[in-house]
């Protein structure tokens, strides 16, 4: 008990503080990507609550080839979560307490640091209050990943302007991806991979193109297919045209979306070649741009057989969201 309430002590310390000048210094937060440290005493770990935690934070990702989970989950008790570990950047803190709560704190011991605290008196509360608050917390935890690999690959940018001659906008491009292919209409980024590539396009449709939300699916898929058709070739097969189509045993996830402070809509799904076994993870966004009359479109997908590629696709989504309109 008195590690639960000095652990909330703290909080609220930070919390209390955090307009106080005085406050000058937090050290800066570490972790690979996608990391999340979970802090809880060993016998909620290992029993329902640390079922109810894996449930929801190491989540498959939506829209990948191989089952990977959507957070690397490093466990630790409240023994051992002292002296550099609390500067993990995204921190899971579970924990026995007189009320239920479920709430997010931010820069707590590190900065860029969120902590969501969740407290239950007994499993069955603790439980409760996952199920309520996780997706808010993956939410925060998300946002902050993002904004770390956006700070990542800034260090060094491809200084190319064709997107902003092309398509009057903007992408935060790491230098290690190269421009493939370039039309008028179409712009095609590539950086080598162990094993493959990973790939970021753009291109626009007319405004008018997508008609209603029935058929919706089915023209994304019919817009892609055309595109990989026109730009996208594969391997030469003798007496057939192989190009990159959208894989016809899994219908894509789509979810509504905003990016570069405009209305889109977020695809994600797999795409493999017309005749050749060869394929992986796409996500898509389409920009309702209505100032220029069009939808944009801007895809991001991996080819990387037999590897994990949530990172990839990770740093692809983190590129996508640096978009900015003239």
């Amino acid at each position: 008990m008195k590690k639960i309430v000095g652990f909330f002590a703290i909080v609220l310390l930070f919390v209390s503080c955090k307009d106080d000048k005085s406050v000058k210094y937090l050290p800066e937060s570490i972790g690979a990507i996608n990391s999340l440290a979970v802090v809880m005493d060993n016998e909620l770990w290992q029993g329902e609550v640390g079922d109810k935690v894996r449930e929801h934070f190491a989540a498959p990702v939506v829209g990948l080839t191989l089952e990977e989970p959507l957070f690397t989950i490093n466990y630790m008790p409240p023994s051992v979560f002292t002296g550099s570990v609390q500067h993990s950047r995204s921190v899971l803190y579970v924990t026995r307490d007189s009320t239920n709560k479920a709430l997010i704190k931010t820069d707590v011991y590190a900065k860029p640091q969120k902590v969501g605290v969740i407290s239950g008196k007994n499993i069955q509360e603790i439980k409760k209050e996952i199920d309520a608050k996780a997706d808010e917390i993956i939410k925060a935890f998300r946002g902050l990943e993002i904004s770390e690999a956006q700070k990542r690959f800034k260090r060094s940018l491809n200084k190319d302007s064709i997107l902003s001659k092309n398509f009057k906008v903007s992408l935060d491009i790491p230098s290690a991806y190269r421009v493939g292919r370039q039309e008028d209409n179409f712009v095609w980024y590539d950086r080598q991979v162990p094993k493959g590539t990973m790939n970021v396009i753009m291109y626009t449709m007319p405004e008018d193109y997508f008609k209603n939300d029935s058929t919706l699916v089915k023209d994304i898929l019919r817009m892609r297919d055309s595109i990989g058709s026109i730009y996208i070739p594969g391997e030469d097969i003798a007496g057939k045209k192989n190009h990159m189509v959208s894989e016809k045993m899994f219908a894509p996830h789509v979810y509504p979306a905003e990016i570069g402070g405009k209305k889109a809509v977020e695809v994600r799904g797999l795409w493999e070649m017309s005749d050749y076994p060869m394929g992986g993870p796409y996500l898509l966004y389409i920009i309702n741009d209505k100032e220029n009359n069009r939808k944009l479109i801007v895809e991001g997908f991996t080819f990387a057989p037999a590897s994990q590629k949530r990172d990839n696709m990770f740093e692809l989504e983190a590129i996508m969201k640096t978009i900015a309109f003239r």
